[in-house]
């Protein structure tokens, strides 16, 4: 993409509404555009990065053997007075009543809607075991909706559901779930800690959330800082495998690692001294299981070998999908801007003319976005005439892993810039080396 064609309206001043890193990137940035009050337009950048995050999210969910479908966003109320959530769930609710009078509502999670489906449809013990999943919009009527969308009304959610035949194979949904989510979030250079949590409106005894540690994060955490160490990195994993699934899950579930709602002092203060560690964290997912809470009040049952029916169990496992911009940002930025991890960066690779106008450099500058472009990478060539520090100053503000400059300076020595935006390092290279260079880093994710 040349910059002067793209839509990316930056702003040089901190917005005054932003409190925290993230929101103010995003906004300066050009990501997003507040619509309402925690509701946001996503603009080109932001929606590139959302894309290449539910891209992975996708993949991850599909090597785990889920499978994906897409529910409404508005729902029937009759299928929550049947589980029994519609008066519980309290103010967040959005609730409205369609021309005939009925009472509708815009989904907060999925949890009814997905057991009226699944009921409907399968019957025997046969069908299971079964996880759907979906990403979709979702809304949910914050009090004081602040942060960007690190605390908006409106997100965009994977919210995945599995049902099983009974405890053991339930329990091993939800060890798949966290092996799944732990190769996520690596893959978008986040360190995501499971940590023991409260369930919440949703239900049930088993649940983790997954916290990435930052400053700014809503929750107080308690953990043992040798899970920060910890990484799955290029093991492959076979999600039919009971025990290889239950050993990773227990490996990352048995550091002390849990939110103030479930914290334990005594258990805290068993572990080394050196090693207890306290932060704030940012919720980016959570996995639940919830036995046949719903598959009870609303007849999700399935018949057995024996002949007998019996209520499947359920679990259901969510990722922020939108959250996730924010939470990284938060963990992956300067004074300057924001420094994406290369797994969800908006472009591969910036290119930085130095002397829009000057044939050599004009010339070389095409070169290069040819050549990335042909091996399949997205560049982002700023093209504008503008002054060589409002363009540095556009690229490290955007974040783009990468940065090739180009200059008449340079091209006499017949070398340009390679620079990596995480470290600050740059290198004189060819520019046939410089592709190669960049070609290289994004073939080994």
């Amino acid at each position: 993409m040349r910059l002067s064609r793209y839509f990316l309206p930056v702003l040089k001043e901190n917005p005054a509404e932003a409190k925290i890193v993230s929101h103010r990137y995003m906004l300066r940035a050009g990501m997003i555009k507040q619509a309402s009050a925690g509701i946001y337009s996503w603009l080109p950048l932001g929606l590139k990065v959302l894309r290449n995050i539910e891209r992975i999210v996708n993949e991850e969910q599909a090597r785990a053997g889920h499978i994906p479908i897409l529910m409404p966003t508005v729902q029937s109320a009759d299928l929550w007075r049947e589980s029994g959530r519609y008066e519980d769930y309290g103010a967040e609710m959005l609730r409205m009543s369609d021309r005939h009078g009925r009472d509708m509502l815009y989904g907060p999670t999925n949890e009814e809607q997905v057991t009226d489906m699944f009921r409907a449809h399968v019957n025997s013990y046969k069908d299971l075991p079964l996880t759907l999943y979906q990403i979709q919009w979702k809304f949910r009527d914050e009090v004081r909706p602040r942060f960007g969308v690190m605390r908006g009304r409106e997100f965009l959610m994977k919210d995945g559901y599995n049902f099983d035949i009974d405890y053991d194979a339930a329990i091993h949904a939800y060890n798949r779930h966290m092996v799944s989510y732990l190769r996520t979030y690596e893959r978008m250079g986040l360190q995501a800690i499971p940590m023991r949590a409260d369930s919440g409106p949703i239900g049930g005894e088993d649940t983790h959330e997954f916290m990435v540690l930052a400053e700014t994060g809503e929750s107080e955490v308690f953990y043992d800082s040798g899970i920060v160490e910890m990484k799955l990195g290029d093991r492959e994993v076979d999600f039919d495998n009971v025990e290889e699934c239950a050993q990773i899950a227990k490996d990352w579930t048995t550091p002390y690692a849990r939110t103030d709602e479930t914290h334990d002092e005594a258990l805290y203060n068993a572990i080394p001294e050196e090693r207890r560690k306290t932060s704030r964290g940012i919720e980016v997912g959570q996995i639940f299981y919830f036995g046949t809470k719903y598959s009870d009040s609303m007849g999700a049952t399935v018949v057995t070998d024996t002949g007998e029916r019996v209520p499947v169990h359920m679990g259901s496992h969510g990722i922020g999908v939108s959250r996730l911009l924010g939470a990284i940002i938060e963990a992956s930025h300067d004074d300057k801007g924001i420094i994406w991890p290369e797994g969800v960066t908006p472009f591969h690779c910036g290119i930085i003319n130095l002397k829009q106008g000057d044939e050599e450099a004009d010339a070389a500058c095409e070169a290069l976005y040819s050549a990335l472009t042909a091996a399949g990478l997205e560049p982002l060539y700023d093209d504008r005439k503008e002054r060589a520090g409002g363009k540095f100053a556009t690229m490290d503000l955007i974040g783009l892993p990468w940065r090739i400059t180009v200059g008449p300076r340079g091209l006499k020595n017949g070398v340009v810039e390679l620079t990596s935006r995480k470290t600050g390092e740059s290198v004189e290279m060819t520019p046939e080396d410089a592709v190669a260079k960049v070609v290289a880093i994004y073939a080994e994710l």
